[in-house]
């Protein structure tokens, strides 16, 4: 037996519940993991309350990150005692997740366990770390390097938003935080933000074209607030855009694009090939400054996730939010 999240939708209507399952009920797959940590991220919050349409298959285990031992496998690349992390793939929404003890995969899908990290350091990491660097790797293959000017990141107080404003600022990038909670400033400058900018600014319907004041954003909102980050973007700059919290409408107009020359580059984590997965988390081993994973994160167990779900969705959690499957 092994202590679960398990999500189910029947007669008696939508539920999730901390229940004990039998190994027999695992899914098929070629690798089987003992999971020391995963991740409450947006997706699995609306996962666990329903409140979005993520999961595509019941009953389920949520959880779109995980990192832990491998117990038993049959692939190739991994044996009994690897470390391993997992990220996307679906994993949570179709497949069952990491908010679980146990996990049983396909292996295709895990990438080994960055050097020197711990497990609860990956999964302080997560999707939201993992999301954040590619954010930051497109900006550089982009040609945004610190000298072209400040670079704007939304949704700062969220995980990608926490974890891309250290990036930057360890790269010797000039950051400006765009958020909702004006309490949160000394939190954000302590990550590296120079510059606090309420979020109301940007989350309303504005003008076609706006002041240049950004060589580039990392956008984790959407909507207005995309179409306002757009448009005041300095000439020939370049905005990631890997989120959809204020929503999955873009209002905006060509203008910064064909005026401005302004790129938008869209960031997938979900089904990203394993080549940059990797890349990615080793430039998250060499850049990240480890040093402030604890101001970032905070540790739940298990048997909390579902209300912690809720908070999440209210806007009530600051940076990521590690769960120890195991307590």
């Amino acid at each position: 037996m092994f202590n679960a999240i398990l999500i189910q939708k029947d007669a008696e209507g939508y539920r999730a519940q901390h229940t004990a399952l039998e190994e027999s009920q695992l899914p098929e797959g070629d690798v089987r993991v003992q999971v020391d940590y995963s991740t409450l991220n947006y997706k699995d919050a609306l996962a666990i309350t329903g409140k979005g349409p993520v999961v595509r298959e019941f009953p389920i285990v949520p959880g779109i990150d995980l990192a832990g031992t491998v117990e038993s496998s049959q692939h190739p690349e991994f044996k009994a005692g690897d470390r391993v992390v997992l990220n996307g793939w679906g994993v949570g929404e179709k497949y069952w997740g990491g908010l679980a003890q146990k996990a049983q995969l396909k292996g295709d899908w895990l990438i080994p366990l960055p050097e020197g990290f711990s497990t609860h350091e990956a999964m302080a990491l997560g999707t939201a770390g993992y999301t954040a660097m590619l954010c930051v790797l497109a900006l550089e293959q982009q040609g945004i390097t610190p000298d072209k000017g400040p670079v704007l990141v939304t949704g700062a107080n969220g995980g990608v938003g926490s974890v891309a404003i250290s990036l930057l600022h360890t790269a010797g990038y000039q950051v400006a935080a765009s958020t909702g909670r004006p309490q949160e400033a000394d939190y954000l400058r302590s990550l590296g933000a120079s510059e606090i900018i309420d979020r109301a600014t940007l989350s309303e319907p504005g003008k076609p074209l706006q002041k240049e004041r950004w060589a580039a954003a990392i956008d984790t909102v959407g909507s207005h607030t995309l179409a306002n980050v757009c448009a005041s973007i300095a000439y020939g700059g370049v905005v990631a855009a890997c989120g959809l919290a204020q929503g999955m409408d873009f209002p905006a107009t060509v203008a910064p694009f064909i005026l401005r020359g302004v790129r938008l580059i869209g960031i997938d984590s979900v089904m990203r090939p394993k080549a940059d997965r990797i890349e990615a988390w080793k430039r998250l081993a060499q850049d990240l400054d480890r040093s402030q994973l604890s101001q970032i994160t905070h540790t739940i167990g298990l048997t909390e996730a579902i209300s912690s779900a809720q908070q999440l969705l209210a806007g009530q959690v600051r940076g990521r939010v590690v769960v120890d499957v195991n307590r």
